[in-house]
């Protein structure tokens, strides 16, 4: 089994540790043996370790796969950018209960795949990508790395999704549209056209209120 651990001690961290349990009911492939994060002082969380941050990751002398549980796109990133020990790998970590077709889906690494997603046919997604609690893909997509999306996020189909996005929770994207990077979607909101990069767009239909860097 491969000795992992999650980095990123709070809640979707937590999250994260039970879909490797439903995993290993299916397969034994993970030994849990805690969490990193800057964030947290060392302890213990729903009974396993805090290991320490960063710095600790760097310095293990072995292979160990690493999950970023960090739902803010950004930060997300950046620790994927600054852990450098060339031992760690980061897997997929998909839900046994997510439906994912066999039909030209090709996934990159570092994903996680909650329970309840359904993830259809000819789609791409890339690094790093968080898909919360039954979110759907349609036909066509594209997921460029670091995007999160909330959970009961709806994707139609031909859609382009661009690095570091973030959807809100229940937010629906129509088919046939690009989200520009760094973008982020409101709650609930709508998504009925094309959205430029580095905006917050909410509302239904969304509308871009603000730009940032």
């Amino acid at each position: 089994m491969k000795k992992i651990a999650i980095f990123g001690a709070g809640g979707f961290g937590r999250e994260v540790k039970t879909i490797i349990d439903e995993i290993n009911k299916v397969k034994k492939q993970y030994d849990f043996v805690g969490f990193f994060d800057d964030g947290f002082q060392r302890g213990i969380i729903n009974g396993f370790p805090v290991l320490g941050g960063v710095a600790d990751i760097n310095q293990l002398q072995e292979k160990f796969a690493i999950v970023i549980a960090i739902g803010d796109p950004k930060t997300k990133a950046k620790i994927h950018q600054i852990i450098t020990n060339e031992l760690i790998e980061y897997p997929n970590i998909i839900h046994p209960k997510a439906m994912i077709s066999d039909d030209y889906v090709e996934i990159g690494i570092g994903n996680i795949i909650t329970a309840g997603c359904i993830i259809t046919c000819n789609i791409k997604i890339e690094d790093f990508v968080i898909l919360n609690l039954m979110c759907t893909v349609g036909h066509d997509t594209t997921i460029k790395s670091y995007a999160s999306f909330m959970p009961s996020v709806n994707i139609s189909g031909e859609v382009i999704i661009h690095e570091k996005v973030y959807v809100g929770t229940g937010a629906k994207i129509i088919n046939q549209l690009e989200i520009g990077q760094n973008t982020i979607v409101g709650a609930g909101a709508v998504v009925a056209k094309t959205l430029p990069e580095n905006c917050t767009a909410v509302g239904i239909p969304a509308k871009t209120i603000k730009f940032h860097e």
